[in-house]
């Protein structure tokens, strides 16, 4: 279907941050599958599991146990401090999860409307529920009606949220990301997560945190809130989890680990013994080479390198980002600097009109990020000029 306004590109082998297309040209990867390949393209030991895993059994169903998904739901337990775990197939997947976990906590609680608080600017993907959730006009034109149960507020603003617990009592949940990155790569103040944590505690709502982007690493650490030492009640996770082999999950802790019962949820293919191989594997080697805290570093590295080489450029508005998100916020709508990346062989993203977001892989190194941001600061520059 007609979905997609694909770039005039097709790739047909992948090594590290490198693709080749059909062509033979080589391209430098600054964008890892928009934040799901953390280890680059085809890591040995991930494309060795998938394999070793395809060659003995795919998938089986939740009708029966499954080792590798008990064994991946103990290792995210044991990272994250959450206490129990269901797997899908998407972020999107993981959010819906949350949202009906969170709307069957408030019934049970006696609410017979649960309302989620959502923030502006936010995506939680594109299902009816989760697009309805998004603070994005654009992903919810055209499929209205949006269903009903959540109400908006500014992201990073405490003063609103107060008012919206003080003018509405059937909220249950609170629904964020701990940095938005399809919204611009948004960073909230420094202690937001934990002034969100004492409102959720003292309202009795259910904190649920959106990490498909900002989750397994990404953010310089396992997960963006461990940055603000607290503990969600929810955190979804895809992207990054698998490695490039679809896999969501949905983390509960506390009163939010028992809500869901037999029949209540469930997902055919969600955590089939090939995409929990795939997760496995993906976090032994982000732990054994040492790759979070890489990430921290180099996207620290990449970060004061555009801020250097951009500053006082009239146009640009800031350098900002979190571990390896980068974000470049320019005055002005910027979106064909994607195709000029391109035809440097480059690949970037840009969201939010005029936001250039980067998501490198983990094992980017430091000469091949130096490449990236010399050309992206070209092409900002020249796209300035002009």
């Amino acid at each position: 279907m007609n979905t997609y306004a694909r770039l005039p590109v097709t790739f047909v082998k992948g090594d590290g941050v490198w693709l080749w297309d059909d062509r033979g040209e080589r391209y430098l990867d600054a964008l890892s599958g928009v934040a799901v390949c953390g280890l680059g393209h085809c890591h040995p030991r991930l494309a060795k599991a998938v394999c070793e895993q395809a060659s003995l059994l795919i998938h089986t169903s939740n009708l029966y146990r499954i080792e590798k998904q008990e064994q991946l739901a103990d290792r995210l337990i044991a990272l994250s401090g959450m206490d129990n775990a269901f797997f899908c197939n998407s972020g999107a997947e993981a959010n819906e999860a949350a949202i009906k976990l969170a709307r069957l906590y408030g019934h049970d609680r006696g609410i017979s409307l649960p309302t989620i608080i959502v923030m502006e600017r936010s995506f939680h993907g594109r299902t009816m529920a989760t697009l309805t959730a998004s603070g994005n006009r654009k992903v919810q034109a055209g499929f209205e009606p949006l269903l009903a149960g959540f109400v908006r507020a500014p992201y990073n603003n405490m003063g609103a949220l107060t008012q919206v617990a003080a003018n509405n009592k059937d909220i249950v949940a609170v629904l964020v990301e701990p940095f938005q990155g399809e919204g611009g790569v948004n960073i909230p103040e420094a202690h937001y997560l934990q002034q969100l944590r004492a409102l959720c505690d003292q309202n009795g709502w259910l904190l649920m945190l959106d990490e498909v982007q900002s989750g397994i690493g990404r953010s310089g650490k396992w997960f963006a809130f461990q940055h603000s030492r607290i503990t969600p009640d929810v955190v979804t996770l895809a992207k990054g989890l698998g490695g490039g082999v679809p896999i969501g999950a949905c983390l509960a802790k506390g009163v939010a680990a028992g809500v869901f019962k037999p029949g209540n949820h469930a997902s055919t293919f969600g955590g089939n013994p090939l995409a929990c191989a795939a997760a496995l594997e993906t976090l032994q080697v982000i732990d054994d080479e040492n790759l979070i805290q890489h990430a921290a570093t180099l996207g620290e590295f990449m970060r004061e390198q555009f801020r250097q080489r951009l500053s006082g450029i009239n146009g640009v508005v800031q350098v900002r980002g979190q571990g390896l998100i980068i974000g470049i916020e320019l005055s002005m709508p910027c979106i064909e600097l994607v195709k000029k990346a391109l035809d440097r062989k480059l690949l970037i993203n840009v969201t939010s009109d005029r936001v250039v977001r980067l998501l490198p892989a983990f094992v980017m190194q430091r000469n091949e990020a130096e490449q990236v941001v010399e050309i992206t600061s070209s092409l900002i520059k020249e796209f300035l000029n002009n």
